[in-house]
This record gives C-alpha cells, structure tokens and sequence, in this order.
C-alpha cells in the first residue's frame, strides 16, 4: 500500500491545512489519546485480563509485541484517514486526533515503521511457528479490512464491505477483541467454554465503543443517542447475569472481568449522558479509559 504522505495540493491549501491542523494537548488524558497511546493501552490491559482469568501466565515478550503492533496500525490508520482528506481539500472533516498526527507525522511515521518492525521481529524470533499460522489468519483479517477502509474505490474490497453491509464498528471490535483474547485462547488446554462468552462482551463492548464515537462525532451514525443508551444498558446487564453465572460455575476471575465489563458499559452510558460538557478531546479520551476496568482483575487477583 502506498503510504506517502504528501498530498498534490496547492501551496495556498496546504499552508492552511497545516494551519488548521496545530491541536495543543491541555493535559496526560488528551496526549494519551492525540498520541494514540490509548488503543495499545486498552489492547494489553484486556490481553493481560484474558490471561489473569484463564490462569495462563503469557510470556513477557508478547504484550509488547501487541503493543507495538497495535500503535503502528492506529498511527498509520489516522494519517491516512488525514491524507485523504486532505486530497480532496476537505481539512475540515478532521478530528483533533487526524490533526495532531498530521501535524507531527515527521515523527509519528517513522515511529509507526519502527514499532511495526519491532513487533515483527519480536514475533520472529519468538513465536513458534505453529503460533504464526494461527495468528496469520488475524492478522489478514485485520489487513483485509485496513485495506477496505483506505483503498481507492475502485478496488475490490471497498465493494465487498459495502456489499456485506456489515458495519465497520462491529468488524473493528471483533478484530480487535480477537487480538486481545488470542494469546490466552491458544495457550488453554481446557475449559475453553467459559472463555466464549467473556470473549463476545467484549467484542460488543469494543464495538459499542467504536458506535459511540462515531455518533459523538459524525451526523451520519447510524445508530440514534437514545438507542445507544439502550444498547450499553443492555450490554451491562446481559454482562452481569452472565458474571453471575460464572461466579456458581466457580470461575471468580471470570466474573471478576465480567463485572468489569459491565463497568465499562456503564461507563460509556454515562460519558453519553454527559458528553454536552466535556470538549471533544477529553470525551475521546474518556471512552477508552473507561474500557481500562479489566485492571480490577489484576488487583484482586
């Protein structure tokens, strides 16, 4: 995929796009977010949460690897999002976190290459390779939607994700929970049951998320606020029935996560309730901190 990042646009143009896009930080909650920190973050805090329930110590190597991985698409899916609006002279679709990255995509770039590399080399020499067959299958999932997303249209997979009419928020939190959940699912020699349910709140959860933010900030979304409300109050408590479960099947870690799960749903209900009072930045921010619950594991466990 061509990643160069240096739009054909008019000198007058790109002065002022550039212009446009000087986003300052105002504290560690938006710089967490503006520098796609919060995505990597959230990916290892509920790897770690999968592993903890599982009873399944992962090797220290991995989480970094997930890391790396995981900031390096985030970085290269937001200076996309920023190039091509800026072909087609359209800055002012941009949110603070396109600009900022386009702002100091000098570093982010070069960071993003670095920490997909580092990743790759990690997983290279220690991930065995019947570990990378099945990580394969992921990992092309994951690149197969990276390239319907920012493929030119004429291309065949932008057709065909619009021809599935599969909203791209559910695809992005069942990759993204599939990641997250992979490690602890491949190293289980047993009692992969319990694992399935725990798995899909959390897919739901990301993508409720992913919903979240795109009715904050889009006109298009395709779900309404109040159904929002409803869907995270659902999502809570199928959560907390299924946690219920769990604890008399004697699974304690998994109910602790499960509760934790209901948490964040909660959370992100009330971020909606009040996202008229926090500025973009920060609520962004927000709604993936409130998915950072999963830490409640560790601190019982």
């Amino acid at each position: 995929m061509d990643v160069a990042l240096s739009p054909t646009l008019p000198a007058a143009n790109a002065s002022s796009a550039e212009r446009s896009a000087s986003v300052r930080p105002a504290n560690l909650l938006q710089l967490w977010h503006l520098t796609s920190l919060d995505a990597p973050t959230v990916a290892v805090t509920w790897c770690l949460a999968f592993a903890c329930a599982a009873r399944i110590r992962l090797p220290v190597w991995l989480p970094f690897a997930l890391a790396l991985g995981t900031w390096a698409f985030y970085i290269a899916d937001r200076l996309l999002d920023a190039r091509k609006a800026l072909r087609r002279s359209d800055a002012a679709s941009l949110r603070d976190r396109h600009r900022f990255h386009w702002q100091h995509r000098r570093v982010f770039l070069p960071a993003a290459i670095a920490a997909a590399l580092a990743g790759l080399a990690l997983v290279l020499h220690f991930m065995p390779m019947a570990a990378r067959q099945r990580n394969s299958v992921l990992a092309a999932a994951a690149l197969a939607y990276f390239s319907s997303v920012h493929a030119p249209a004429g291309f065949p997979l932008p057709r065909l994700r619009r021809a599935l009419r599969i909203p791209k928020e559910i695809l992005v939190g069942l990759i993204f929970a599939a990641a997250c959940a992979l490690p602890a699912w491949s190293r289980m020699a047993t009692s992969r049951l319990f694992f399935v349910p725990i798995f899909l709140v959390f897919a739901a959860l990301a993508a409720l998320n992913c919903v979240a933010i795109e009715n904050w900030e889009s006109e298009s979304a395709w779900l309404l606020p109040a159904h929002i409300k409803l869907l995270s109050l659902l999502i809570a408590m199928a959560t907390l029935l299924l946690a219920a479960i769990a604890a008399f099947l004697h699974q304690p870690r998994g109910s602790v996560l499960l509760i934790a799960a209901a948490s964040s749903s909660l959370g992100i209900t009330l971020l909606d309730r009040n996202q008229r009072h926090m500025g973009p930045i920060t609520l962004r921010a927000a709604v993936d901190l409130v998915l950072l619950t999963p830490l409640a594991v560790f601190l019982l466990s």
